[in-house]
């Protein structure tokens, strides 16, 4: 028996070069797939030159410079495969608003479709949900559930859409769905082919343990109890035997 196709999902990240939707723009995206919650290693990165110069704030956030920047390609020449990755899947963002927000600009800034905020998952609205009553930020969260934040010296859209995809997974009740999978290289591999087929082994039992010597000696003793033990009043046949 076919079970259903896995479900994909994006977690995605975006820097920019500041706050300000109508003025600023989108300098690095980061996208990382999962199928059943589940991350597979396949990415998306991309450094974007903004067309404009750095703020200060930002700068101190992710530590991309106007000069790094420059020799990088713009948002139109890097549209096509961000999109062809996205591949129409339902996207995990923190804080969805800002990313998607920046996302339609640039898209509308090309007279591409925008994205529809049904189409985004609220990593932060979960979080905020599950603990109304502590911080949610991406840092407090990786605090909370144990996930590895060493590599994160500064802030970075793929970086930290890692980061994301291992924090969804424990919002929505930890690694259950991998139980479907042999490994993560079976949904990377899964999410690779054209027909998917999933097969749940069906664990066999296991032989019996205990020797026939065993049994005898187990039947001897609880004969001996006076009684013959209370729970032998429920099996008539072997206090006959």
């Amino acid at each position: 028996m076919l079970t259903p196709a896995p479900t994909r999902e994006i977690a995605f990240d975006t820097e920019t070069t500041g706050l300000d939707l109508a003025a600023d723009r989108i300098i690095e995206l980061g996208c990382v797939e999962l199928i059943n919650h589940v991350p597979t290693g396949r990415t998306f990165q991309a450094y974007i030159n903004p067309e404009r110069a750095m703020s200060i704030e930002a700068y101190r956030v992710h530590g991309l410079s106007d000069d790094f920047l420059r020799n990088q390609p713009v948002f139109a020449q890097v549209v096509d495969e961000f999109l062809a990755f996205v591949d129409g899947a339902p996207l995990v963002a923190h804080n969805a608003e800002f990313d998607l927000a920046f996302v339609n600009a640039e898209l509308a800034r090309l007279g591409r479709v925008s994205w529809d905020s049904t189409r985004v998952v609220d990593s932060l609205a979960i979080a905020r949900q599950r603990h109304p009553t502590a911080p949610n930020s991406l840092d407090a969260l990786c605090s909370r559930y144990g996930v590895d934040t060493s590599k994160r010296i500064v802030h970075g859209a793929l970086l930290d859409a890692q980061l994301l995809a291992e924090i969804y997974v424990e919002l929505l009740g930890g690694r259950q769905a991998s139980l479907l999978f042999d490994s993560v290289g079976d949904l990377a591999a899964a999410a690779g082919s054209s027909e998917i087929r999933i097969a749940l082994r069906r664990p066999e039992p296991r032989p019996l343990r205990i020797s026939a010597e065993e049994l005898a000696a187990h039947a001897a003793f609880t004969a001996a109890l006076e009684g013959g033990g209370l729970w032998r009043a429920y099996r008539p046949a072997e206090i006959a035997a």
